[in-house]
Protein backbone atom coordinates (compact mmCIF):
# COMPACT_ATOMS: atom_id res chain seq x y z
CA UNK A 1 0.00 0.00 0.00
CA UNK A 2 1.37 3.64 -0.52
CA UNK A 3 1.34 5.87 1.48
CA UNK A 4 0.06 9.58 1.45
CA UNK A 5 1.17 12.48 3.08
CA UNK A 6 0.38 16.34 2.80
CA UNK A 7 3.08 19.08 2.54
CA UNK A 8 3.36 21.42 4.69
CA UNK A 9 2.00 24.31 2.51
CA UNK A 10 -1.46 21.52 2.03
CA UNK A 11 -1.13 21.13 5.73
CA UNK A 12 -1.88 24.99 6.12
CA UNK A 13 -4.79 24.67 3.62
CA UNK A 14 -6.20 22.03 5.05
CA UNK A 15 -6.64 23.71 8.62
CA UNK A 16 -8.94 26.29 7.08
CA UNK A 17 -10.88 24.65 5.26
CA UNK A 18 -14.62 23.13 7.14
CA UNK A 19 -14.80 20.30 8.45
CA UNK A 20 -16.91 18.73 5.14
CA UNK A 21 -14.00 20.02 3.13
CA UNK A 22 -11.87 18.07 5.33
CA UNK A 23 -13.43 14.70 4.95
CA UNK A 24 -13.63 15.32 1.65
CA UNK A 25 -9.32 16.16 1.05
CA UNK A 26 -9.13 13.14 3.85
CA UNK A 27 -11.19 11.14 1.54
CA UNK A 28 -8.85 11.69 -1.83
CA UNK A 29 -5.80 11.36 0.15
CA UNK A 30 -7.32 7.18 1.26
CA UNK A 31 -7.68 6.94 -2.14
CA UNK A 32 -4.87 7.95 -3.52
CA UNK A 33 -2.52 5.13 -1.18
CA UNK A 34 -4.80 2.45 -3.25
CA UNK A 35 -5.36 4.15 -6.68
CA UNK A 36 -2.18 6.59 -6.62
CA UNK A 37 -2.45 6.95 -10.24
CA UNK A 38 -6.22 8.98 -10.44
CA UNK A 39 -7.19 11.92 -11.25
CA UNK A 40 -5.28 13.74 -14.38
CA UNK A 41 -2.09 14.58 -15.19
CA UNK A 42 -1.00 18.53 -15.30
CA UNK A 43 0.90 18.96 -18.37
CA UNK A 44 4.59 19.32 -18.47
CA UNK A 45 4.88 17.90 -14.99
CA UNK A 46 4.97 14.66 -13.13
CA UNK A 47 1.96 16.16 -10.84
CA UNK A 48 -1.68 15.27 -11.06
CA UNK A 49 -4.83 16.74 -9.90
CA UNK A 50 -8.21 15.19 -8.71
CA UNK A 51 -11.11 17.49 -8.44
CA UNK A 52 -13.67 17.65 -5.97
CA UNK A 53 -17.30 19.16 -6.91
CA UNK A 54 -18.91 21.38 -4.88
CA UNK A 55 -21.53 18.70 -4.02
CA UNK A 56 -18.79 16.32 -2.96
CA UNK A 57 -17.53 18.54 -0.59
CA UNK A 58 -20.61 20.34 0.75
CA UNK A 59 -18.80 23.80 0.02
CA UNK A 60 -16.30 24.55 -2.37
CA UNK A 61 -14.77 22.80 -5.41
CA UNK A 62 -11.52 21.56 -4.22
CA UNK A 63 -8.16 20.69 -6.11
CA UNK A 64 -5.70 18.32 -4.79
CA UNK A 65 -2.72 18.31 -6.39
CA UNK A 66 -0.47 15.50 -5.66
CA UNK A 67 3.01 13.82 -7.09
CA UNK A 68 3.45 10.00 -6.60
CA UNK A 69 6.51 8.70 -6.59
CA UNK A 70 7.20 5.14 -7.65
CA UNK A 71 10.42 4.43 -6.22
CA UNK A 72 9.85 5.43 -2.49
CA UNK A 73 5.66 4.24 -3.09
CA UNK A 74 4.63 7.10 -1.29
CA UNK A 75 2.10 10.27 -2.20
CA UNK A 76 2.77 13.95 -1.41
CA UNK A 77 -0.35 16.01 -1.99
CA UNK A 78 1.73 19.30 -2.56
CA UNK A 79 -1.27 22.12 -2.96
CA UNK A 80 -5.08 22.14 -1.97
CA UNK A 81 -6.83 24.78 -3.87
CA UNK A 82 -10.35 25.99 -2.80
CA UNK A 83 -12.47 27.82 -5.34
CA UNK A 84 -15.31 29.96 -4.82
Amino acid sequence: MTHAFHSDAAEKVLAELTAREQASVEAVRRSLETTPGQGRPLPGTDTRVVEVLPDQSGGRGLSVVYRHETTLDAVLILWLIAGP
